[in-house]
């Protein structure tokens, strides 16, 4: 008994420490925008700014267009959320119902393509969307962000699928209903839930994505506001802190509303067809 409670402690100071590890970047992100210039430079930083001031946000906005990237990051997020839950989903239903040796190999494949690091793909993405000329084009990073978050989408989404009963659709094929009909008007609904976290999933991926905008967008009016946030940083590497923070914790905000509103869903996406009925 002794041994179980002192195990189950040990646990819980493990799970308070990494979470402490988790917030404390975005906590010290937060004191760091509203700190003044003098608090900023001093030898001593505290937690709590002493002398808190929004100096930090009006200077981001007045040196950097951070409205006109939030739009560009925003039209590029809406775009590769919907496009990505559109083609997933029917994808997703095929792999889930079709136990094929063709499903498990495109099972297989969406697993093996999470271990692709972005370097490896960016130049044959490149070659691509130059042909296609799409380079410095909102739709061509929009593209982008649809391939890179459908195996995940699918991942997601062949769990909710399996989650629905077949006995559903044998229902619907005895009613007369054909395959379309049938996922439109029975199995789409039930996965709606479904649909919403793994939209809301690709539009986290593509909001906060960094490396493909750095590389497909050249001029400054396109660019999204995870490239513009590097601004703030000079030529000589210096930061310009104050306006970095502020402007970074704003950029952060949308990613937490909409993980809050998604995380268990995810949780139940990945686990909705892991035990058979």
């Amino acid at each position: 008994m002794r041994t179980s409670t002192t195990g189950r402690v040990g646990q819980y100071a493990a799970l308070l420490a990494y979470l402490v590890f988790l917030a404390f970047p975005f906590l010290w992100l937060i004191s760091t925008a509203f700190k003044s210039p003098r608090e900023l430079g001093s030898l001593h930083p505290t937690w709590i700014p002493e002398d808190p001031t929004l100096d930090n946000f009006r200077q981001a906005f007045d040196e950097q267009p951070l409205l006109r990237a939030a739009g560009n990051s925003l039209l590029a997020a809406l775009g590769a959320a919907l496009i990505a839950a559109l083609i997933a989903t029917p994808l997703a239903y095929v792999m889930a119902r079709r136990r094929t040796p063709l499903a498990r190999a495109a099972t297989g494949w969406v697993v093996v393509s999470q271990a692709f690091p972005l370097v490896l793909v960016i130049i044959p993405l490149f070659l691509v969307l130059k042909n296609l000329r799409l380079i410095n084009s909102l739709f061509g990073l929009v593209l982008v962000y649809v391939v890179w978050a459908l195996p995940f989408a699918l991942w997601m989404l062949v769990g909710y699928v399996r989650a629905v009963p077949v006995e559903l659709e044998e229902a619907a094929a005895v009613d007369g209903a054909g395959k379309l009909r049938t996922l439109v008007s029975v199995t789409a609904p039930l996965l709606a839930p479904g649909i919403v976290a793994t939209a809301l999933f690709a539009f986290i991926t593509a909001w906060n994505e960094f490396f493909f905008a750095l590389v497909l967008l050249k001029t400054p009016e396109k660019q999204t506001l995870p490239v513009v946030l590097t601004h703030f940083i000079g030529a000589e590497g210096v930061a310009d802190l104050g306006p970095l923070a502020a402007a970074a914790f704003l950029a952060t905000l949308p990613s937490l509303v909409v993980f809050a509103v998604i995380q268990r869903r995810i949780t139940s996406g990945m686990l909705a067809g892991a035990v058979k009925s």
